[in-house]
């Protein structure tokens, strides 16, 4: 069992079995001792501890030793934007959002990266899920650089916010008031390390306005202000990856003229340089999938025609990568090498995973999560609900509160296993084996400080702690 520092006493007794640290710089003293035992205690430690100081300490630690090691924080754009210019095969990179057991499913990934050359995966978290999983932005990336340290993964890793989403009713009724409260989350998530952003205004598109750029109005005019902010706050030599969405999940199926009156009104709008590096649509699909009465999940047609008729626009009038597809992880399996010959160039999966995990958890351990989200949020229970649906919809809402309980599971290696199996299908299926040829070529790896945010004061400050930016 991973060891929990008390304090920085502790945390200290802890790292120096590995790691040196004089006049503020890292050194790995002994690698084998880092990822034998080091980096879980470390980890555990950043995200367990009682201690909010030690926790913060713990995450500094994590993301300086990643720096030293060789496994670091990266923005996709220029992979994205080559292949815009068609230098790249056909490739659907996977973007994967973690919700319970972060470290270890984090693991797993970086195994079947590892063994099949794979430079082109994604971890991400939505906005939706740092609030119900109870996983801050620093912690995120904690997770993951740790995991990368724990595998011996080195080159760049790629963490990304998804659905940074607007509301629509906060929106209207303070724009600026939600624009500054995206920026805020947009700041903290840089800031931690991830370079990659899916701004989400589509929930403003208006479809009772006369004209697609009308309908499309409040959605590319704050997309453009996120632009804007993004590039003012990027750290030096990252052009942040940053994606933009025309049409909600679970509405209406996009198309190419929406598409088209979107760019139109985002590229006179934007300021800043460069701009978005792919656009997120609407194809047939809906996060989660829709549950039956049953607790299954109905079959969904999906439209591939939307994926590749806007993804060939995105391409060769823009200069894109493609086109994103969301809400696929409960998708057929004989579906997913249809996404690579569409120009999709991203495809976001999540509930998929949850349901592996949630299948194979022991039955005491779920039943007591279902009773604690039957007590908790029976305001989400609506009418016509069957308790199996309810439950399929809600029970993401017990990764969060049962957060050491999924970490310390008797049976987490039977769960990983299947994680893993998953992981290695649908990668062969989307063509990113042997994709990390393109992330050697054009991803520059830039050793960045952690940004450290006080407990106290929730002020921003930077660690002092002079690493130099360059390929490892």
């Amino acid at each position: 069992m991973a060891r929990i520092a008390k304090n920085l006493e502790e945390l200290n007794q802890i790292v120096n079995q590995a790691v040196e640290i004089s006049d503020s710089k890292v050194k790995i003293k002994d690698e084998n001792k880092l990822r034998e035992s080091v980096i879980d205690d470390l980890i555990y430690t950043a995200v367990f501890s009682e201690n909010e100081d030690v926790k913060e300490e713990a995450k500094y630690l994590i993301r300086e030793i990643a720096n030293e090691f060789g496994a670091i924080a990266s923005s996709i754009h220029d992979l994205y934007m080559a292949m815009g210019r068609g230098e790249t095969k056909d490739f659907t990179t996977p973007a994967v959002n973690i919700r319970g057991m972060t470290y270890d499913v984090a693991r797993r990934m970086f195994k079947v990266a590892i063994r099949n050359n794979i430079g082109a995966f994604i971890f991400e978290i939505a906005k939706s899920e740092i609030e119900y999983t109870f996983q801050r932005p620093s912690e995120y990336a904690s997770c993951i650089l740790a995991a990368a340290i724990k595998e011996g993964y080195k080159g760049p890793v790629f963490i990304q916010g998804d659905h940074f989403q607007f509301s629509a009713k906060k929106y209207f009724e303070n724009p600026e008031k939600e624009l500054k409260s995206i920026q805020a989350l947009t700041k903290e998530a840089i800031d931690a390390g991830f370079y990659n952003i899916d701004i989400d205004p589509s929930t403003l598109v208006d479809y009772s306005k006369e004209s697609l750029l009308e309908q499309q109005y409040h959605n590319y005019l704050n997309t453009a202000k996120m632009t804007d902010y993004i590039r003012e706050i990027e750290p030096q030599g990252i052009n942040v990856s940053i994606g933009a969405e025309i049409g909600h999940i679970g509405g209406k199926n996009s198309t190419v003229e929406e598409f088209e009156a979107f760019m139109e009104g985002y590229l006179k709008t934007v300021n800043k340089k460069p701009g978005i590096s792919k656009i997120s649509v609407q194809t047939g699909t809906e996060h989660g999938g829709i549950p039956l009465p049953d607790g299954t999940v109905a079959k969904v047609k999906l439209d591939f025609n939307v994926l590749k008729s806007i993804g060939e626009v995105a391409r060769k009038k823009y200069g894109l990568s493609g086109t994103v597809q969301h809400g696929a992880s409960t998708l057929p399996d004989e579906l997913f090498d249809k996404f690579p010959q569409n120009c999709t160039s991203e495809i976001h999966l999540a509930t998929g995973f949850q349901n592996i995990m949630f299948d194979l958890a022991p039955e005491k351990f779920k039943e007591e999560i279902y009773r604690f989200i039957e007590e908790n949020f029976k305001d989400e229970w609506k009418e016509g609900m069957t308790r199996e649906q309810f439950l399929y919809k809600s029970r993401k809402r017990g990764f969060g509160p049962f957060k050491y309980q999924w970490w310390t599971l008797e049976n987490k290696e039977e769960i990983l296993d299947a994680l893993e199996k998953k992981f290695e299908f649908l990668f062969e299926k989307l063509n990113v084996f042997n994709t990390r040829e393109y992330t050697d070529k054009y991803i520059k790896l830039i050793k960045l400080p952690y940004v450290k945010y006080s407990t106290k004061t929730e002020k921003v400050e930077a660690k002092e702690i002079k690493l130099e930016a360059g390929a490892d």
